[in-house]
């Protein structure tokens, strides 16, 4: 099923997307208003549009079975649980479709960043170092890839290539995501290739920050710079 897309357009000529998924029983729009609470506006840029895509409804396994929106089923919130194939296979179909309409409108994979807080970042991950390779960078925020994850073996298997840059943040206070497994998340990802940073955030629960996000506002920036005849117009 198709997720229903809430955007902020570019206020000038769009020449790049960042994708932010939100994180498990919560929606796009809400995601884009706890941004726009924490930094005082939109995530906002003269030519990336940000798409916040809202997962469809079934069933959440953490819930007893319980319908939320959340991009794929879990066995049980735990780095140790095994990752749920059925349910993976399902949302990638509609990841792909989402990128691939970015690129029918003229945006190259090199041009698009994914990211997402919690159980979207964890997608961002599956989506950027096992769906598609020639991204321009990831973001996850709280998030973290169960040990046995698809997406170590996909990596390991795959081509040498070069991979999406990483940025990870996580609260060292999370009590629900513990920092560790986002740590440790990330050290498996270094290991296997990927080149990024990862910023632990003080006093910080499960949740995003004012300065986690006026970080990635900055690091999205210069991952997906103007194009030089936009910097050109205005010279």
């Amino acid at each position: 099923m198709k997720p229903a897309l809430t955007t902020v357009n570019a206020t000038g000529k769009h020449t790049a997307s960042v994708i932010f998924f939100h994180g498990s029983g919560d929606t796009g729009p809400n995601v884009m208003e706890w941004v726009r609470f924490l930094i005082g506006r939109n995530l906002e840029y003269p030519h990336i549009k940000i798409l916040y895509p809202t997962a469809p409804k079934q069933k959440y396994t953490p819930l007893d079975g319980e319908l939320s929106n959340v991009w794929f089923d879990r066995k049980s919130i735990s780095i140790a649980a095994s990752e749920s194939k059925k349910s993976m296979s399902q949302c990638y179909d509609s990841v792909n479709h989402l990128i691939d309409e970015e690129v029918a409108s003229g945006i190259p994979l090199n041009r698009i960043i994914v990211g997402g807080f919690s159980m979207g970042g964890a997608l961002a991950l599956h989506t950027g170092y096992h769906l598609r390779r020639s991204l321009a960078g990831v973001f996850a925020h709280s998030s973290f890839l169960n040990r046995a994850s698809v997406v170590y073996d996909s990596l390991e298997n795959g081509t040498a290539e070069s991979l999406p840059e990483l940025r990870m943040y996580h609260g060292e206070r999370d009590t629900l995501v513990p920092k560790d497994w986002g740590l440790e998340t990330f050290e498996n990802l270094t290991k296997l290739g990927v080149k990024g940073t990862f910023h632990p955030l003080r006093n910080t629960m499960h949740e995003l920050k004012t300065a986690s996000i006026t970080d990635l506002q900055q690091w999205i920036y210069e991952k997906l710079p103007p194009l030089e005849n936009q910097v050109q117009n205005k010279l």
